[in-house]
């Protein structure tokens, strides 16, 4: 019992440490924590878990209130766009995906993400963001927001990125 509170309370740590690590401002990048799992048989490893959310890890700092999944064909964009009233946060779980973030001083960052090395972008509100799949297969996003989406609520805002270079990401 007490390593296992050990563990619990080093990964809280280096949770913390990681976010404040690779935190901007504007936006949040957190890397998720990965396990195989196992036959019940036989003990060989059969496949994966990846921990997006658990109450009590407290790296979620708007509980969610929706969540979906979306998907950007290949060499395709969603956005950009900005969310006027939730805070999002995004998980590729199938194929690549880079995000491209600006932030409140103009200046664009692009986060990578796939599927093999999991991680969870929390974009807040007001904040512009796209969503690019360079890659040659459908891409899949979870989405974890404080605020459910509902129809005509006009919470999402249109925009351009009209000095960001999309041809140099683009395949």
């Amino acid at each position: 019992m007490l390593l296992s509170s050990i563990f619990y309370a080093k990964l809280l740590l280096l949770n913390i440490i990681e976010k404040k690590f690779m935190a901007d401002k504007d936006f949040l990048v957190i890397k998720l924590e990965k396990h195989p799992t196992k036959d019940i048989m036989d003990d060989h490893v059969n496949g994966e878990l990846t921990v997006i959310w658990r109450d009590w890890d407290k790296i979620i700092s708007h509980e969610p209130k929706m969540v979906y999944v979306s998907s950007v064909f290949p060499g395709q964009v969603k956005g950009p766009h900005i969310h006027t009233k939730r805070n999002s946060y995004f998980s590729c779980i199938h194929g690549s995906v880079t995000f491209i973030v600006k932030d409140k001083n103009g200046k664009y960052h692009e986060i990578e993400t796939n599927s093999d090395e999991p991680t969870l972008i929390h974009i807040p509100k007001n904040i512009a963001s796209a969503h690019l799949n360079s890659g040659n297969e459908i891409a899949h996003v979870l989405t974890l927001a404080d605020v459910s989406w509902k129809p005509n609520d006009n919470e999402m805002k249109n925009i351009t990125f009209d000095d960001y270079d999309w041809k140099r990401l683009k395949t």
